[in-house]
């Protein structure tokens, strides 16, 4: 049995001998080969976006090929054709991957300096809305979603918050599960989990989608966008929109702006958002029509990398050479605890959805240094410097832990660390999750400025810590500590007498001894 190369060697030897013995069939075969190629190129596009965007927005790429050709043909005058092709080959390459550095610096420094020169300075951040609090994080959300899903030709996909009917949700798509129910089955529905709730409120809407997330590319929202909407640009994380029993993928996207001197480059900004129906209708919404369309009434549109990469660019106000030299002003996004999960973090204030993406100072500091907000739907930019001190996201959960002093850190993990506003002041807000993500243990708000813990249980108790009723004004370098007196504290001993473990009873907390099965004993303090 021959081989592929025989084979392969055999049939351009076939082809040679048919271009020699008839010459106008072969190029009338060769003619029909690339307009197949061709016909299959144009259909299978969305295959083939990530290559054509990634060629698109890079327009270093023909600056190096115009300086390797010259060079080439320069070297093939000079010395001869084997070397010059050699030679042009290598200067292209020099010249792309230096170039492209260098151009990926200055559209840093492009993006943040615009980011700045356009943002709007505050006094003040808006106040957190207490009847949207952001309570359930996005790990324990997937694992609700999970957990309650009876469907089993089918699994959870994607995870993005999302509003219906004035409440905020964690939403993800009802996609096919397994290799079979991926090309014969589409997206049987949206999983609903109420970002409000601490308890698991899961509601599930049925109902395919001819074009949803998940199946198939010939059922598949990307490939229908792809070829009906723009294509020449950067497409975001889809989510859906249930309005009025129908359900929406919307998809918020960035075009690319090009810049040529002093290298060519490109920085993204806001496009528009594409809108997929039930029925697959694809529509491309400019960020003006997406705001005005009855079905994204309620929705953030924003990209959400978008605010991150523009904030994260503005470590370049001071120049480039200062972010590789003194680091002056420098900034960068603060590193949070939160799985699956990360700046920017959308909230919900009295002046409707906004990111927020609290910023440090380069280096080893963790003071809060700016906290950025990015209006969800118009994504105006607005930065806040605090005239204090104040502490940032990170310290925020070393203090959950401290007065958590009876937690098993080994088990738990205080998650997402989101900024809000309650009477004026700034407190984190801190989840305490279960590692495995089986639910809210409890709720830390703390208060930025003092360090103050303030622990909560319920929805109920965080809406009212959100309306200011558990909210007490201390005066400068007082805690509340005194309220937090134990009228009883049981010590774990080792027989070394080492204190191994302590636990702090309040109020009328009970506390009950097992010793192996034998008799109970309680204490009450």
């Amino acid at each position: 049995m021959p081989s592929i190369g025989e084979l392969l060697l055999a049939g351009a030897d076939r082809l040679g001998r048919l271009r020699a013995e008839n010459p106008r069939r072969f190029a009338g075969l060769a003619l029909v080969a690339t307009g197949v190629a061709l016909a299959l190129a144009w259909y299978f596009r969305p295959w083939l976006h990530g290559i054509v965007y990634g060629v698109y927005t890079t327009p270093i790429l023909p600056f190096a090929a115009l300086v390797g050709l010259g060079i080439a043909l320069f070297a093939r005058r000079s010395f001869g054709s084997l070397v010059s092709g050699q030679f042009g080959v290598v200067v292209f390459v020099v010249v792309l991957v230096s170039g492209a550095g260098v151009a990926g610096l200055l559209a840093g420094e492009d993006i943040g300096k615009t980011t700045m020169d356009r943002a709007a300075t505050t006094g003040n951040l808006s106040e957190t809305d207490p009847a949207k609090p952001r309570v359930v994080t996005k790990s324990v959300a997937s694992r609700y979603a999970s957990n309650t899903l009876n469907f089993p030709q089918y699994r959870i996909q994607g995870g993005d918050i999302t509003v219906r009917n004035g409440t905020p949700y964690w939403s993800y798509a009802l996609a096919p599960d397994g290799a079979y129910n991926h090309y014969t089955k589409r997206q049987h529905g949206t999983v609903l989990v109420d970002v409000t709730q601490q308890n698991a409120e899961v509601d599930t809407v049925v109902g395919d989608l001819d074009k949803g997330v998940g199946p198939a590319f010939y059922n598949n929202y990307r490939f229908a966008m792809l070829k009906q909407a723009n294509y020449l640009v950067e497409y975001g994380d889809p989510f859906m929109v249930v309005h009025e029993g129908d359900q929406y993928v919307a998809v918020p996207y960035t075009k690319p702006v090009f810049h040529w001197l002093p290298l060519p480059y490109t920085t993204p900004e806001w496009g528009g958002v594409v809108l997929i129906g039930p029925d697959g209708d694809v529509e491309d919404l400019s960020p003006a029509e997406a705001r005005g369309h009855s079905v994204l009434e309620e929705q953030k549109l924003y990209p959400f990398a978008l605010a991150r990469e523009k904030v994260a660019a503005t470590k370049y106000r001071n120049g480039i050479v200062n972010t590789f030299t003194s680091h002056e002003d420098e900034i960068e996004v603060a590193p949070v605890p939160g799985e699956g999960n990360d700046q920017p973090f959308l909230v919900f204030t009295t002046e409707g959805p906004e990111y927020v993406v609290a910023v440090e100072p380069y280096g080893q500091a963790q003071g809060l240094k700016e906290v950025w907000t990015v209006d969800g739907r118009t994504g105006e930019y607005e930065s806040y410097s605090p005239r204090q001190s104040l502490f940032g996201a990170r310290k925020a959960t070393d203090y959950v832990r401290q007065a958590a002093r009876t937690t098993d850190w080994n088990r738990f993990t205080p998650s997402e660390p989101i900024p809000v506003v309650v009477d004026g002041q700034l407190y984190w807000e801190v989840r305490v999750v279960p590692s495995d993500s089986s639910g809210i243990a409890y709720i830390a708000f703390v208060n930025a400025r003092s360090s103050d813990v303030h622990e909560v249980s319920t929805t109920a108790e965080v809406t009212a810590f959100l309306e200011g009723e558990r909210v007490t004004a201390s005066p400068e370098g007082e805690s509340d500590a005194a309220d937090r007196t134990p009228t009883l504290v049981v010590e774990r001993v080792a027989p070394n007498g080492t204190v191994v473990e302590t636990l702090e009873l309040y109020g009328n907390e009970t506390v009950r001894v097992v010793q192996g099965n034998a008799t109970n004993a309680s204490a009450t303090g």
